[in-house]
C-alpha cells in the first residue's frame, strides 16, 4: 500500500552528518553545495528522486546548509552551488511527488522552498554571501528557479545542458519556486522572450541563452571547473564577511514531547485539537545577557535570540506541515520586558558585527515565516507578558490582538529600536509601517516612547485592537475563538493573505502572491489534477486531458 504525506510527520531539523542528498565542502572563502540526490531518499517510497529531481526532504538539507554557512563558517564569502551527477544539474521538483501529493501538502512544499530561495537571496544582499549557480548539465524547472536565487549563473556549453521551465507544456502547472518572476523582474528578461521560454519543453542552451539573459556565461567543458573557481574568486573577493572564523555551531534543538503539548528551552506549543487551535508561547531571557560581541560569540548558539527564534522556526513548520487542521495560533510571551529590551539593544548596537548581523537576520526571516504562515494568529497580551521590541513584532503580525486591562492585574507592552526597520516584512515595509499605513507620521512618534505602554494608551494609539477588562476578557476571547474557527479555512487563507501584506510589492510579494492565487488554483484543477490532468499522466502512456473553457 503506497505512504501517504498525512500519514509521517515531517523532521525538519537534520545535520551536513545525515544529508543525504548534499555534499558540503570548504575551501578556504569558497564553500560548494554539491547536489547528488539519493534515488531512494525521498519522504516516501512510492517515488524516486531520479535525475537529482527533488522533494520536500532535498530542500530542508539545502535550507539546513545555508543557514550553517551563514552561522557556522563566516570566513565563506561566496558558495558554488552544483551537482555531482553527470551532465545532470537538477530536473526540478519529481513530479511522481507532485502528482500523489494532497493539496495542502503540495502549497506547503513549494512555500517552503520559496522561502529557502529566498534566503540565499537575502544572504547575498544582507550578508555579503554570494552565490553562483555552476549549471554543469541538464537544468529544469525548480532546478532552474534554484539558480535564478543565485547571484551568477555559468552555464556549461556542451551542445547538450539546457535551462528550462517546462511545467507549462509539460505538467499543465506553474514554475512553483518564482522563476516566472525572477526572469522578468530579477534578470529583466523580456516578457515576450520569457513567455517563449516558458513554452518550451527542451528549454535554451549556449550563446542564445547568454543573449536572452537566462544565464550570465557560458564555457566549455574542459574549462568548466577553471572558471567556476575563478568566478567564486571574484565574487569571495566583493564579501565584506570576515576572513576568519570563529563561528557559532548550532546545535540540536531539544524538545519535550507529551501529547499534544511539546516544549523547547523558549518555546511551548500546546494544541486543543477539539477546538483546533494551538498555543504558541515564547519566554523571554532570563538572568543576564551579553552586553557585547566577544561574549555573544561566547554563548553562541544558546544566546537568547538565537536559541529562541530558532525553536519559534522550528514550532512554525511543525504547524504548518504538520497540522494542517489546527487553524488558529494564540500568541504568548512570558518574561521580563526589560530583559528583551536590553538585549534588542545590544544586537542593534553591535549590528555591524557578522553574528550579531546574522541573528537579526535571521529573526526576520522567522518573522516572515509567520507572516507567511496559513493560520489565524491571535495575540494574547496578560499579566506576565513581555511583548516588547523584537517579541512586540509577534503581537504587531497578529491578525488580532487582545491586551488585558486591568488595574490590578497591569499589562504594558513597550517599543525598541528593532522596532524601526531592522525586522522588515516582505514588503520592506517594517509592521508598524504597514499597521499604520495611513498615518506615516505616527510611526517615529511610536518609536520614540521611551516607556511601557499601558492599555489605554496601546488602544488609542492603535498597537493593539482590544483591550477587554477582567469580566469580559475570557467571553470575549472565547467568542471570538469560537466564531473564527467555524468560518472557512480557505476564505481565512484569503482573508489574511490580502490584508497582511498592505503597501508596495516587492520580488518576495509577487512570488507568494502569485503562488497563493495562481498555483494554489491550478492545482485544485482537473488540468492538472484530474483523473487525466497533466501531473497525474505524465509518464505514462496517453497525453492528458484538459477542460479547454478558460475561466
Amino acid at each position: 500500500m503506497a505512504q501517504d504525506f498525512s500519514e509521517r510527520e515531517v523532521q525538519f531539523e537534520t545535520h551536513p552528518d545525515r544529508y543525504r542528498h548534499w555534499k558540503l565542502t570548504f575551501d578556504g572563502p569558497v564553500a560548494t553545495l554539491s547536489m547528488d540526490v539519493q534515488e531512494d531518499g525521498g519522504l516516501l517510497t512510492n517515488y524516486k528522486l531520479k535525475l537529482n529531481s527533488y522533494d520536500l526532504s532535498v530542500d530542508i538539507e539545502l535550507a539546513d546548509a545555508i543557514q550553517r554557512i551563514r552561522f557556522e563558517h563566516p570566513e565563506v564569502h561566496s558558495v558554488v552551488v552544483t551537482s555531482l551527477k553527470e551532465r545532470v544539474f537538477c530536473a526540478g521538483a519529481n513530479i511522481f511527488m507532485l502528482g500523489s501529493s494532497p493539496h495542502g501538502f503540495k502549497v506547503n512544499f513549494c512555500k517552503f522552498t520559496n522561502e529557502t530561495r529566498l534566503a540565499i537571496e537575502d544572504a547575498s544582499q544582507c550578508s555579503g554571501l554570494k552565490f553562483l549557480a555552476a549549471i554543469n548539465g541538464i537544468c529544469a524547472g525548480g532546478g532552474y528557479e534554484l539558480a535564478l536565487a543565485c547571484d551568477e549563473i555559468l552555464l556549461v556549453d556542451d551542445g547538450n545542458s539546457a535551462v528550462s521551465l517546462p511545467e507549462a507544456p509539460l505538467l499543465g502547472v506553474l514554475p512553483g519556486t518564482g522563476g516566472l518572476t525572477r526572469l522578468v523582474d530579477k534578470r529583466k528578461v523580456r516578457r515576450d522572450i520569457a513567455d517563449f521560454f516558458s513554452t518550451l519543453v527542451e528549454g535554451v542552451r549556449g550563446k542564445r541563452a547568454v543573449e536572452w539573459r537566462f544565464v550570465d556565461a557560458v564555457c566549455s567543458r574542459s574549462r568548466f571547473d577553471e572558471s567556476v573557481a575563478q568566478r567564486a574568486a571574484d565574487l569571495s573577493a566583493s564579501s565584506d564577511r570576515p576572513s576568519s572564523g570563529p563561528g557559532v555551531t548550532l546545535g540540536p534543538l531539544e524538545v519535550t514531547r507529551s501529547g499534544d503539548r511539546f516544549e523547547y528551552s523558549t518555546v511551548t506549543v500546546e494544541i486543543n485539537r477539539m477546538k483546533r487551535t494551538a498555543d504558541l508561547t515564547v519566554r523571554g531571557p532570563d538572568g543576564p545577557q551579553p552586553s557585547d560581541a566577544k561574549a555573544m560569540l561566547a554563548l553562541g548558539d544558546q544566546y537568547w535570540p538565537l536559541r529562541a527564534f530558532r525553536e519559534l522556526d522550528a514550532a512554525l513548520l511543525h504547524l504548518r506541515l504538520n497540522e494542517p487542521e489546527i487553524g488558529i495560533v494564540v500568541l504568548k510571551t512570558q518574561g521580563d520586558r526589560e530583559a528583551v529590551l536590553a538585549i534588542d539593544r545590544t544586537l542593534a548596537s553591535h549590528r555591524d558585527h557578522w553574528l550579531a548581523r546574522e541573528i537579526l537576520h535571521f529573526m526576520k526571516r522567522t518573522l516572515k515565516r509567520l507572516d507567511l504562515t496559513a493560520k489565524s494568529f491571535i495575540a494574547l497580551i496578560e499579566p506576565g507578558s513581555c511583548f516588547a521590541g523584537s517579541l512586540l513584532e509577534l503581537a504587531l503580525a497578529a491578525d488580532q490582538s487582545f491586551m488585558l486591562d486591568d488595574p490590578d492585574q497591569p499589562t504594558a507592552i513597550a517599543m525598541s529600536v528593532l522596532n524601526g526597520g531592522a525586522l522588515p516584512m516582505s514588503t520592506g515595509l517594517t509592521r508598524l509601517q504597514t499597521r499604520f499605513l495611513g498615518e506615516p507620521d505616527k510611526v517615529e512618534t511610536l518609536l520614540a516612547i521611551g516607556e511601557a505602554i499601558e492599555p489605554h494608551v496601546a488602544l488609542q494609539t492603535g498597537l493593539v485592537s482590544f483591550t477587554p477588562d477582567e469580566l469580559d476578557w475570557d467571553d470575549e476571547l472565547r467568542l471570538m475563538i469560537e466564531g473564527r474557527a467555524s468560518l472557512s479555512p480557505d476564505a481565512l487563507t484569503g482573508l489574511e493573505a490580502n490584508l497582511r501584506f498592505a503597501g508596495p510589492e516587492t520580488l518576495e510579494t509577487k512570488i507568494f502572491g502569485r503562488l497563493s492565487a495562481w498555483q494554489n488554483w491550478i492545482f485544485q484543477r482537473p488540468n492538472a489534477v484530474g483523473e487525466r490532468g497533466a501531473l497525474k499522466t505524465y509518464g505514462v502512456e496517453g497525453r492528458p486531458e484538459f477542460d479547454w473553457r478558460r475561466t
